[in-house]
Order: structure tokens, then C-alpha cells, then sequence
């Protein structure tokens, strides 16, 4: 797989299972770019929902995608701390400058206590039901929402002490 170079911009494309194109963010700035780990920044960025609506983020964040991990995780910069939206989602692929992934509507959020919340397990289980998720996917759903709680709990990847903010401050490097 290819990766996307420092400085790049591209788009952000969340799909469904059903491979329908769930949302868009129009403009990401890539920190760091391997093919197993990008890291990216945006600020009062457009997202376009699959419906056409089209809303403007609020703050600052920066976002980590694994090729590995069944999650991504964004961590918003906001004026009490830092906020973590974690989606669970298929690994992401990179490709016509954007970085894809399936949105598994399971969300985990997190405060800047390092407290959590599973966000949408109804939304999940229709979906599951509509789009005839298979067993399998289920629990590696589940496995890596496991895993993504121990990263919290263990102050691991995006959410260690710093993380947000290092790369934020890379972020104000690339802006003019």
C-alpha cells in the first residue's frame, strides 16, 4: 500500500458495510505517513453527511489511523482538554488521496479524564441486522473495542500524555 506524504491534504471517506459512502472531510493535513499508521490535523474543516448536509468541525483535532487496529481515533482540542472519538472501523486503506474505512457505528468516547463511554450499540446491532454483518466480524468488533480500552487505560498511542499536543504543534507548522 502506498502512504501519503507529509503535508499532503487529502480527504477523509467514511463508507458502510454495504459500501455506501457514509461521510466526507474535505481537507486533512498528513503529519506522518507510513503505510501502517497516518496521522493527520484539520481545523473548521467541511464534512459532508451521505444525505448531503454539510457542517463545519469546531476545533482543532488530530486524527490516527492504524492499518492494523479495527479503530481510528480522533482527539479534539477544546478549552477544558482534550475529547477522544474513537470510531470502531474496518483498518483504513489509502488511496485517490483520501483515507477510507468502513464505519462500524460503534463510537467510544473519551474525556479528558480518561473516562469512556461506548456510544450507538443500538445503531450497531440494526445495522448488524440490515446489512448481515457475519459472526466473525462481531468479535473482532468487540476484541478491538477491548483493545481500544486498554490503550485508554494504559495512556497508550494517541491517547499518552502529549500525544495531541505534539502533533498539533507540528500541525501549526503547515499552516499559512
Amino acid at each position: 500500500m502506498v502512504a501519503p506524504n507529509a503535508g499532503t491534504n487529502i480527504k477523509i471517506q467514511s463508507y458502510k458495510h454495504n459500501g455506501n459512502l457514509h461521510r466526507t472531510w474535505e481537507s486533512t493535513i498528513v503529519l506522518k505517513g507510513t503505510e501502517q499508521v497516518v496521522i493527520g490535523a484539520n481545523d473548521k474543516t467541511v464534512v459532508q453527511e451521505s444525505d448531503g448536509r454539510t457542517w463545519i468541525t469546531r476545533e482543532p483535532a488530530i486524527c490516527y489511523f492504524h492499518a492494523k487496529h479495527w479503530f481510528n481515533v480522533i482527539g479534539m482540542l477544546r478549552d477544558d482538554g482534550i475529547h477522544y472519538y474513537c470510531n470502531i472501523s474496518s483498518p483504513f486503506v489509502y488511496e485517490e488521496n483520501s483515507i477510507k474505512y468502513i464505519d462500524y457505528d460503534l463510537d467510544l468516547k473519551v474525556y479528558p479524564d480518561m473516562t469512556y463511554d461506548l456510544l450507538d450499540e443500538d445503531e450497531y446491532e440494526i445495522h448488524r441486522d440490515e446489512m448481515k454483518y457475519p459472526g466473525v466480524l462481531d468479535r473482532i468488533l468487540y476484541n478491538n473495542i477491548s483493545d481500544l480500552q486498554r490503550w485508554v487505560q494504559q495512556r497508550k498511542g494517541p491517547f499518552s500524555p502529549g500525544f495531541v499536543d505534539q502533533w498539533y504543534e507540528r500541525f501549526l507548522t503547515y499552516r499559512w
